[in-house]
C-alpha cells in the first residue's frame, strides 16, 4: 500500500512539473521565435528598400544599441564579391573627417596646442595664415576655398607633397570671408599637416596608433596600406534599366591628395566602432567629443563642427561622404548616444538625394519621430 501510494504521488507530481514546465519551454521558444522574425524582418524591409530605389552596398541598422550588418549586391561585381564580403572596403570621403577632427582633439587635451591657435606656427608661408585658427579649419570658417579638390591631378602624392600642394593652391586663389561657412577639404588637409608637425610621425602612423589599434580595428586602412587579401570596391550607376553600369573606381592618384579628407577606406561596421570611440573613452570621452562638436569657431549658419553636423539641439549626428568622380555614397546619422541610427556605405547609386530617401526611410523603420530626411 505504502509504494502504491508513494507511486500515486510521484505521478501526482511529475505531472504537476511536466504541466508547468512546458508553458515555460513553449514561451522561451516563441520568445526567441519572435526575435529571430523581427531580425529578418529588418533585413527583409532593408533589403527590399535598397533593392527598389536600385542601390547597393552595406549599411550598419543600430537599433536600441544593438548593430547589424545589412548588405545587397555586389561590392566589385566582375569578381562577383558580394557586397559585405570581408575582403570588400570603401573609401570614407568626407566622413574621414571626423576621425582627423578626433587626432586633432587628442593634441589640443594633451596640451599641444589649442582651438584659438594661429595655423601661422605651422604655415607662416600660407596666405592669411596668422588670422586663421584650428578651429576655423575645423568648422571650415577660415576663409580657404580652393577649387578643385577633388579634381585627379594624376600625381602619387606623399602626405608631405599633398599638404604643399594644398598651401600653393591657397595662396594662388582667392579667399572667402572669414568666419562664414565655406565646406573645402583643404581645411582638412591642413589639419592633417598639423597632426604630422605635431608629433613628428605620419598621419598614417597615427590614424593606426589613436584610432586603429585603440578600437581593434580590423577593416580600416590607408588606401597605399590596404593589404594583399583585401581590395576597394568597384561604384557603380543605375542606368536604362541595368544594376552595375558605368564602373568607377577610386583612383589611387586621387586618394593621396587627399590626406586628412579621404584616403582613408574602411566598413561600415568599422566605422560605427570608430563613431563609439568619440564618446566611450577609447578614442575621445563624451567630454571631449562635446568639444569637438561645438568648437566656438562654430558658424551662427551651420551646425558643423569637428566633422559633423549636430542636429536637433545635439541630439542627432550626420555625416554625408562622397568620392570625387564616382558613384560611392556614404551617410552616417546616428542619435548622439550612439544607439539608434544607420551608418550607410553604397557602392551603387543613383543620386546624392535619392540614397538620403531611401536611408531615410531606414531610419524611420528603426525609431519613427527622430530621424532628420536630409
Amino acid at each position: 500500500m505504502k509504494k502504491n501510494l508513494k507511486k500515486i504521488i510521484f505521478s501526482i507530481v511529475a505531472g504537476v512539473s511536466l504541466a508547468t514546465s512546458m508553458p515555460l519551454i513553449h514561451y522561451e521558444e516563441a520568445l526567441a521565435a519572435k526575435k529571430t522574425t523581427k531580425k529578418q524582418s529588418m533585413k527583409k524591409y532593408v533589403q527590399n528598400a535598397m533593392e527598389k530605389g536600385h542601390i547597393r552596398g552595406t549599411i550598419v541598422v543600430v537599433k536600441d544599441g544593438k548593430a547589424e550588418q545589412i548588405s545587397y549586391g555586389y561590392g566589385y561585381y566582375k569578381k562577383r564579391l558580394k557586397a559585405g564580403n570581408p575582403k570588400v572596403l570603401y573609401p570614407l570621403g568626407s566622413l574621414q573627417k571626423v576621425i582627423t577632427s578626433a587626432m586633432i582633439t587628442q593634441l589640443i587635451y594633451q596640451g599641444k596646442f589649442n582651438q584659438n591657435t594661429k595655423i601661422s606656427r605651422w604655415y607662416p608661408q600660407m596666405k592669411n595664415s596668422s588670422k586663421i585658427t584650428v578651429g576655423n579649419l575645423m568648422t571650415h570658417t577660415s576663409g580657404i576655398n580652393v577649387v578643385g579638390t577633388e579634381s585627379n591631378a594624376g600625381i602619387n602624392y606623399s602626405e608631405q607633397g599633398a599638404i604643399n600642394r594644398v598651401i600653393s593652391q591657397v595662396n594662388a586663389q582667392s579667399m572667402t570671408k572669414r568666419g562664414r561657412f565655406n565646406y573645402n577639404n583643404a581645411n582638412y588637409i591642413l589639419l592633417a599637416g598639423i597632426i604630422r608637425k605635431v608629433t613628428g610621425k605620419s598621419y598614417a602612423a597615427n590614424l593606426k596608433s589613436r584610432i586603429i589599434k585603440p578600437l581593434k580595428l580590423k577593416d580600416t586602412y590607408i588606401y597605399t596600406k590596404i593589404p594583399k587579401g583585401k581590395t576597394d570596391g568597384v561604384s557603380y550607376t543605375y542606368a536604362q534599366g541595368k544594376n552595375y553600369q558605368d564602373p568607377r573606381v577610386a583612383p589611387k592618384t586621387l586618394t593621396t591628395q587627399l590626406v586628412g579628407a579621404g584616403d582613408v577606406f574602411s566598413t561600415p561596421m568599422d566605422y560605427y566602432k570608430i563613431i563609439c570611440g568619440l564618446q566611450n573613452g577609447k578614442v575621445l570621452t563624451k567630454k571631449q567629443f562635446k568639444y569637438m562638436t561645438h568648437l566656438k569657431a562654430k558658424s551662427n549658419e551651420t551646425t558643423y563642427s569637428g566633422g559633423v553636423y549636430m542636429r536637433r539641439n545635439g541630439k542627432l549626428e550626420i555625416a554625408y561622404g562622397n568620392f570625387g568622380d564616382t558613384y560611392f555614397s556614404d551617410w552616417l546619422q546616428l542619435t548622439s548616444d550612439n544607439k539608434n541610427g544607420i551608418v550607410m556605405f553604397l557602392n551603387q547609386t543613383i543620386s546624392k538625394n535619392k540614397n538620403k530617401d531611401i536611408g531615410y526611410k531606414i531610419l524611420k523603420k528603426i525609431k519613427a519621430n527622430t530621424f532628420v530626411n536630409r
